[in-house]
């Protein structure tokens, strides 16, 4: 007989006896990582956008750093695949906050002595952003199982899309390089949950807490499995159509700020305001789809069909761009796209690794995560290079471009859905055995996992 529902989160998710604790952690912790990461994106927005470097206005820069963030990614993602390798999981979460933290209160004294950072802070955080938030998902991969993730998941990330709406609102009381000091301080706040979570584990998931991550590094892992290369692939065309948005966003910021004709340091706090106040409003949106839509989504519709919310939403914020334009359809566009891609989307994307072995949930997933999204930044600052300076196109242009990619993107995510690999099981040591992709039969069939579990 399965454990009875707790009613105070029953309006959300199916929270059994027994859980409630952990979950209560669980969603403190991705709070307390996203309040941190909208504080340091807000103060980056305000730095890069403010003003030019090497040339490049603030919005381009934006598109050709994020691209070069996949070149360090390549040399970075080995090294973290060693660091998994030697050590227990929350030794490695430790020394990567630790790595984080030293990070932001170098920034912030550069900052303050008037040292200029905006690039290598924008590179930095975009490197060590994903990693933080990738860490999280594989560390709750590893410690629920399959059903229980399904299960969990959705509400376990009304955390973060809570931090995400918090995180921004700071900025209305705090300059842009004091955002960097309380960005640690969330982040500080972060580990020492994770390091909690620890030590209240119970059953397969304390066991598995002395062991290292095993196996091949991620590279190997994601070119030795279909259905990875597949997803893949489809987060390499999704993030080349939302960085190519998030250009879009950025120009049309960037070029309100320029018509007020103000000081460097007024249009830097300008944007920062108004970036403050698009967050809010797209974080909110989000908590609400999260909280409320996620999980009966997934229940109703299974994950195949669930693939396909995020590019047909797209596919009609950026008609809308592309034939109407201005600031106000953009960020409204935006806004839509980012809340369905930051809820529905991203929590499919998580639990598809729940049935994976550890070397996936860690290795092959930071992979996918860091570097093959990253990949998309690249052709995104290829596109936008060579639209720009070759073809003379404008933004809206670039918004009728990405409605050719999101066709593409759907077409991926037909295949990812028809998918005959599999994502290994937690005890299994390979990749790839059986005739039907595993997460697609769990999340594709939820209510299949509580007639076996009752």
């Amino acid at each position: 007989m399965p454990a009875r529902p707790l009613p105070s989160f029953r309006p959300f998710a199916n929270v059994r006896s027994g859980e409630g604790l952990l979950v209560g952690l669980m969603v403190a912790c991705v709070f307390a990582i996203m309040t941190g990461y909208y504080a340091m994106k807000t103060s980056r927005e305000a730095l890069v956008l403010a003003g030019s470097t090497l040339g490049l206005g603030g919005d381009e820069l934006k598109a050709y750093a994020t691209g070069a963030m996949a070149l360090l990614l390549f040399l970075i993602v080995p090294a973290y695949d060693k660091l998994a390798e030697r050590h227990r999981r929350i030794h490695v979460l430790n020394i990567s906050y630790s790595i984080v933290l030293g990070g932001l209160a170098v920034f912030y004294v550069l900052g303050v002595s008037g040292v200029p950072i905006k690039l290598p802070y924008f590179v930095w955080f975009g490197l060590v952003s994903i990693f933080l938030v990738a860490q999280f998902w594989s560390y709750a991969n590893d410690i629920y199982d399959e059903e229980q993730g399904t299960r969990l998941f959705a509400i376990i990330a009304t955390g973060g899309a809570l931090g995400a709406i918090f995180g921004p609102r700071i900025a209305h009381h705090c300059s842009t390089f004091t955002l960097m000091l309380v960005a640690g301080g969330f982040l500080l706040v972060a580990i020492a949950l994770l390091n909690v979570v620890e030590g209240k584990l119970e059953g397969r998931a304390k066991r598995r807490a002395d062991k290292p991550i095993e196996g091949p590094g991620g590279f190997a892992l994601v070119a030795a499995d279909r259905g990875l290369i597949l997803i893949a692939v489809m987060l390499i065309v999704a993030n080349l159509v939302n960085s190519t948005g998030e250009y879009i966003l950025s120009n049309a910021v960037r070029q309100h700020a320029l018509e007020l004709h103000v000081s460097s340091a007024e249009r830097r706090e300008l944007i920062k305001a108004m970036y403050s106040d698009l967050f809010v409003w797209m974080n909110a949106l989000t908590f609400l789809i999260q909280a409320f839509m996620v999980s009966r989504v997934i229940q109703k519709l299974g994950a195949r069909t669930a693939l396909f919310i995020l590019p047909i939403v797209s596919f009609g914020a950026y008609a809308a761009i592309g034939l109407i334009g201005g600031l106000a359809v953009v960020r409204a566009a935006k806004v839509v796209e980012n809340a369905t891609d930051y809820s529905v989307q991203n929590t499919v994307r998580q639990a598809l690794f729940l049935p994976a072995n550890r070397a996936v949930k860690y290795k092959a997933k930071a992979v996918l995560d860091c570097f093959f999204v990253r990949l998309g930044d690249v052709l995104s600052a290829l596109l936008i290079g060579i639209g720009i300076h070759k073809l003379d196109l404008g933004t809206r242009d670039l918004a009728m471009i990405n409605l050719g990619l999101i066709v593409v993107w759907i077409a991926i995510a037909s295949l990812v859905a028809r998918s005959e690999g599999e994502l290994a099981s937690a005890d299994s040591s390979s990749t790839m055995i059986l005739p039907r992709s595993a997460w697609v039969i769990s999340l594709a069939t939820p209510r299949a996992h509580q007639a076996r579990s009752a």
